[in-house]
């Protein structure tokens, strides 16, 4: 293939990932986005593909064959409204993706409110040891792969299968684009509050994304989720396979180790196989369990994807080991929902002999409204201490969370300050996990360096 394409907002790690598949087909790829970073921008360029900072009307000048445009981009931006007004051919990634890349394939997709990126980057690498050489376009950085997307000559491609939507001219969610042969729910909760007005709204998208799943394809769920169930009753023209850790599901684990690094995984056929990984928490067993059944479905045995699941090096950010200084070990984490911080912390609990310090950004759209502001009191309690961040622009304050916290809690709103209160804190044998789906102003090196001067 040839041609140019730009993408508006290409740093996103979905949009970068778009430009690096199109580089690989073959297309002459540039594009802009408000902040040009490492490491999306440092992957983009070794990959050949130029990057403009901000979005001017000149970067799309001359016209290039296509404009693909994240859905950051809104009506007012200075790109959107030149390539309106000159008329220039435009389409979303989603869509791009779907035409360019996904067309002919076995798409396997991964849904739900949290685990996607984890259980599509696991059941990625299941696919690639099995020698299925798929391709992948994922959320993350996957170690096993040190890359966010690949493409492939092969029939299998492995999808993070977000939920959000598409652009601001097509509100559908991403994911209604992919048209998977293999799908995964891995949960379901109401989040994006920003464009969802309740639950029932995702629902409805959930459904329309089960609409499109062929009747010799499959669905993989979790085991007595209402949420799930409910959309489900909607209309399933496809078999269903669910999983669970403590019931009578398609898919079931038993823990070996209450911290969810050693467990059972039994399949549909009765069939057994033990696991042991350096991850933990019981939301990880499932993300596992999601990852077999799919694997399966593409003609997998259980016997050598379990093999593959012990080999997994995880994802950056998903509970990623930065350091260990002084016998203080640090953790990030891309915590973007009470849930999510609540399982995190309890997989860390169960595996902690000194104490478990929690270092708290909520920054997601939704929790920066307040939509889970009665969740966020509850989800930290396996901590011994929280130190809440109070980001600028929050809505709404968070003494009332740290007031009926179940563990002692403090705020702070300066970054630096905020690392010099846990590094003070922090003594041998503790864990600190920082947890915030952005940057958090660096907090992570800065920890890191407080913790060294600390000790030195």
């Amino acid at each position: 293939m040839s041609g140019h394409i730009h993408i508006l907002g290409i740093c996103g790690t979905f949009m970068g990932g778009i430009a690096l598949l199109a580089r690989e087909l073959g297309f002459r790829v540039t594009g802009s986005d408000a902040n040009v970073y490492p490491p999306m921008s440092t992957q983009l360029e070794a990959a050949g593909i130029e990057l403009m900072e901000g979005y001017a009307a000149a970067h799309l000048q001359p016209a290039p064959d296509m404009v693909v445009v994240g859905n950051a981009m809104s009506r007012g931006n200075s790109a959107i409204e030149y390539l309106l007004n000159a008329g220039l051919p435009y389409t979303s990634g989603p869509q791009w993706l779907a035409e360019h890349v996904l067309h002919g394939k076995w798409v396997l997709a991964v849904s739900g409110t949290h685990g996607k990126t984890t259980t599509s980057s696991l059941l990625a690498w299941i696919l690639d040891q099995a020698g299925l050489a798929p391709g992948f376009l994922i959320g993350g950085v996957p170690a096993n792969f040190g890359q966010s997307a690949r493409g492939t000559a092969g029939n299998f491609f492995v999808v993070e299968a977000d939920e959000y939507d598409t652009a601001f001219f097509d509100k559908r969610s991403k994911f209604v684009h992919y048209r998977p042969r293999t799908l995964a729910i891995n949960n379901l909760e109401f989040d994006h509050a920003d464009i969802f007005p309740d639950l029932a709204a995702i629902q409805r998208q959930f459904h329309h994304l089960v609409r499109c799943v062929p009747g010799d394809g499959l669905v993989i769920h979790p085991l007595g989720v209402p949420a799930i169930d409910e959309t489900l009753a909607m209309g399933c023209w496809t078999p269903v396979q669910s999983f669970t850790l403590a019931g009578n599901a398609d898919w079931s684990a038993s823990l070996l180790a209450a911290d969810g690094s050693h467990f059972e995984v039994r399949d549909p056929a009765g069939a057994t196989a033990q696991i042991s990984w350096h991850f933990l928490g019981r939301h990880n067993v499932e993300n596992a369990l999601v990852a077999l059944a799919a694997a399966r479905h593409v003609g997998v045995s259980l016997a050598q994807a379990a093999q593959s699941v012990c080999q997994f090096l995880g994802v950056k950010r998903r509970l990623e080991l930065l350091g260990e200084i002084a016998g203080v070990a640090v953790y990030d984490d891309f915590a973007h929902h009470p849930t999510a911080i609540a399982t995190t912390l309890q997989g860390l609990r169960a595996s902690t002999a000194g104490r478990l310090i929690a270092v708290v950004e909520p920054r997601s759209n939704t929790m920066r409204i307040g939509e889970h502001r009665d969740s966020l009191v509850q989800c930290t309690r396996d901590a011994d201490k929280v130190y809440w961040f109070q980001p600028p622009g929050m809505e709404w304050s968070l003494d009332a969370v740290v007031a009926a916290s179940a563990a002692p809690a403090v705020i702070a709103s300066d970054v630096r300050d905020l690392a010099r209160q846990v590094a003070k804190e922090a003594r041998p044998g503790d864990r600190v996990v920082i947890m915030s789906n952005g940057g958090f102003g660096g907090i992570h090196q800065i920890l890191l360096d407080e913790l060294t001067a600390v000790n030195s």
